[in-house]
């Protein structure tokens, strides 16, 4: 009888066992998600030197993912979120004006008719600063949404690390 009851118990147990080895392959779909994407890659300057008090010029390098966009910093729509960089009050240097760069002209293959402003691949803002004397390290933001052909991701913004020498 403990035979019996061992192997329809066994029976009954073994396509949950089955089904929780598989779940794992259900839970990797969020980690293959765009959402766990990164998008955007920040790639210089790591530090510059600019006069302290005075409007400096500095360009900053980004790379989109491929196979991904952004939208531009002037998108068409005013629904879509706009790339923007943006400085912390409290870092020792103060934006003082960007420049973006214009946006691609991009169609989506389910709606040729529409016609998006975005970034893809490198892009370049021409950022214009004010430091303080001193040694600051930024952690300015770029903020944007990336999208694919098929679905966009929630806004997100990445971190742009700068060590801002005012001298």
């Amino acid at each position: 009888m403990k035979t019996i009851l061992a192997t329809v118990f066994a029976a009954c147990l073994a396509p949950v066992l089955v089904a929780q080895q598989q779940l794992p392959l259900f839970n990797d779909a969020p980690n293959r998600s765009l959402t766990r994407t990164n998008a955007v890659q920040y790639l210089f300057p790591e530090q510059v030197s600019v006069p302290a008090g005075k409007p400096s010029a500095v360009e900053l390098h980004f790379r989109v993912a491929q196979g991904l966009h952004i939208n531009s910093h002037t998108p068409r729509d005013s629904y879509l979120i706009p790339t923007a960089l943006s400085i912390p009050t409290a870092s020792g240097v103060r934006l003082e004006n960007a420049t973006y760069p214009p946006g691609e002209d991009f169609t989506l293959p389910l709606d040729p008719k529409t016609r998006l402003s975005v970034y893809t691949g490198e892009f370049v803002i021409q950022a214009r600063i004010v430091a303080q004397r001193g040694n600051h390290l930024v952690e300015a933001q770029l903020r944007y949404q990336a999208c694919d052909n098929n679905e966009c991701m929630p806004p997100k913004s990445v971190t742009v690390p700068i060590d801002v020498i005012g001298k």
